[in-house]
Formats: structure tokens, sequence, C-alpha cells
């Protein structure tokens, strides 16, 4: 699915009355909640992600498969956005390369309408690779890590 198409639904949802829409296509499953649920994310296998709608709403979004390459497993990002590595400009970077990190620590953070999303680890995990540089522009689905399951 084209990150247009997401955009089109998610402004359907919240310019609506309506609370779900669910979407499956082929591979592809979407599943779209409002509510007042707190932002929360958990990624890989099953990323899922919530984001404040422009109604206060949380919007709460589901993408399958993460992808497999040949070095481990790609760690997507859930929303388009600006990539930061660390908490601040002159604060150490959450994860490095050859790094171990446990399941649920924050490994990144993607920024989109002045909200600061957390990306966790979803599992136990090696950082093989940091696909992205520090403040540089993601879109929807890009890798941001690639990581080895442990």
């Amino acid at each position: 699915m084209d990150i247009k198409d997401l955009k089109l639904i998610v402004k359907m949802i919240t310019e609506t009355d309506i609370t779900e829409f669910e979407l499956e296509n082929g591979e592809e499953k979407i599943r779209l909640r409002r509510g007042t649920a707190a932002p929360q994310q958990i990624y890989a296998p099953q990323p899922v992600q919530q984001m404040m709608a422009p109604a206060a709403a949380a919007v709460q979004v589901s993408v399958e498969p993460v992808v497999a390459v040949d070095e481990g497993t790609a760690v997507p990002s859930p929303i388009v956005g600006t990539f930061y590595r660390s908490p601040a400009p002159d604060a150490p970077p959450y994860a490095e390369v050859g790094q171990v990190v446990e399941k649920g620590q924050i490994l990144c953070i993607v920024e989109a309408m002045k909200l600061m999303n957390e990306i966790e680890a979803e599992f136990r995990c090696k950082i093989v690779k940091i696909c992205k540089e520090n403040a540089q522009p993601v879109e929807f689905g890009e890798s941001l890590f690639i990581v080895e399951q442990l």
C-alpha cells in the first residue's frame, strides 16, 4: 500500500465518525482504530504504531510482515518523519552497531508532527546496521536498522 493511500484512509477516519477500519490485501493488513488510548509503539515482527490525529484521537496502524534481509531483520519506520539516533543533539545514541539490545529498549526516535515516537526493540537482538543518518527524513516502511535476533 502506498503512503498516499494510507494518509487518505487516516484522514477519512479522523474526519468522520468511523471508529475502526480494517483492510487486507494480499500480504498487507492494515487496521485503524480510533480511541483515546495513550500513544505507544511496538515494532517487529508485527509493528504497531499509534500517533495522535489532528482531533487528539489515537490512530493505530499495523503493518505486516517484517522484511527479512541477508544480514538479519529490518526494523521499518512505522511513520513518515525524521530519524533521530539520540534524545538530544549532545546525548549519546540509543544504539550502536554491534550493540546487543534487550526487548523494549529504545533504538531511536522518529519525529512526526512535533511528536517524538520512540522506536523500541520487539525482541533481544544485535544491531547489525544503522540504515539512516541522524536527522534524516524517513518514509513509512523504510528500514531504520538491520538486526540479528538473539
